[in-house]
């Protein structure tokens, strides 16, 4: 019964999907304001979703890595949701929800039916570093999603074969201002939640260890996107080579995110 609503938020999200890859082929109005509707949804469902997962575990949600995934993704829909209010674009909502609806499919599916250990970190300074770093890594995903519809966009533009619903997709201009939003949010989460995490690390142990594979890659990955933000805005620099490094960094992301957390650091290790 603790997954309840992550199947709930699951079919919210597969609704939305729906009704933003309709509007890519059909454009309707009505229809683009379901979509956004069923996706605030799907987060508010999500959201209580993650509630009863904690309950559940007596523990922050995120307490393993099945539950840091739910939110993850719960922070690239609320990351998006706001981007699209504050851009008006809704043709790569399709793409957004359709990496939700698989992202929650395999934390549902494959998510243990008992409590695992429980980490040993506690307080609310350490919540909320691991929450907003993990927003980072989901704004950083959504960064890396606009950088790769940048890249295909250009080069079907390039091609000149490009299909009607591709013709939806938002000019390179706006999709390009769009993953810098994006990517601003990101360093922005990021500086927050390192500094808490630093924090937190000198109340416990007394020491910051800078030599933690977790704190170099960390600093490696804030140190690209703020190159990625200064190359975006020079001339010999701007367009698909900025969105190549975008992209790049984000597999970076993904290795700190996975294989570092679970192989190379000691203190870090609690997803």
């Amino acid at each position: 019964m603790h997954q309840y609503m992550t199947y709930v938020s699951l079919a919210v999200y597969a609704g939305s999907f729906v009704c933003y890859a309709g509007i890519l082929y059909i454009p309707n109005a009505w229809l683009g304001r379901l979509a956004t509707f069923l996706l605030a949804s799907g987060i508010v469902c999500h959201y209580f979703a993650l509630l009863e997962r904690s309950r559940w575990i007596h523990a922050v949600p995120y307490d393993d890595l099945y539950g840091s995934m739910s939110l993850f993704a719960w922070l690239l829909a609320v990351t998006y949701l706001g981007l699209e209010f504050l851009h008006r674009q809704r043709s790569v909502g399709a793409l957004v929800t359709s990496l939700l609806v698989v992202w929650i499919a395999l934390v549902a599916t494959f998510a243990p039916n008992k409590i695992l250990q429980s980490s040993p970190a506690r307080g609310p300074i350490f919540a909320l570093h691991v929450t907003l770093n993990t927003w980072a890594y989901a704004a950083f995903a959504l960064s890396f999603i606009l950088s790769l519809v940048y890249l295909l966009q250009d080069r079907v533009l390039r091609s000149r074969h490009a299909g009607a619903a591709f013709w939806r997709f938002p000019a390179l201009d706006v999709l390009d201002r769009m993953s810098r939003s994006s990517v601003y949010v990101g360093l922005s989460t990021m500086i927050v939640g390192v500094s808490l995490g630093f924090l937190y690390e000198r109340r416990l142990t007394g020491a910051i260890i800078w030599t933690d594979p977790k704190v170099l890659i960390t600093l490696a990955i804030f140190a690209i996107y703020v190159a990625y933000l200064a190359l975006s805005r020079a001339s010999g620099w701007r367009g698909a080579r900025a969105a190549r490094i975008c992209a790049f960094n984000f597999a970076v992301v993904l290795f700190s995110y996975t294989a570092v957390n679970m192989y190379f650091t000691a203190f870090h290790r609690f997803l």
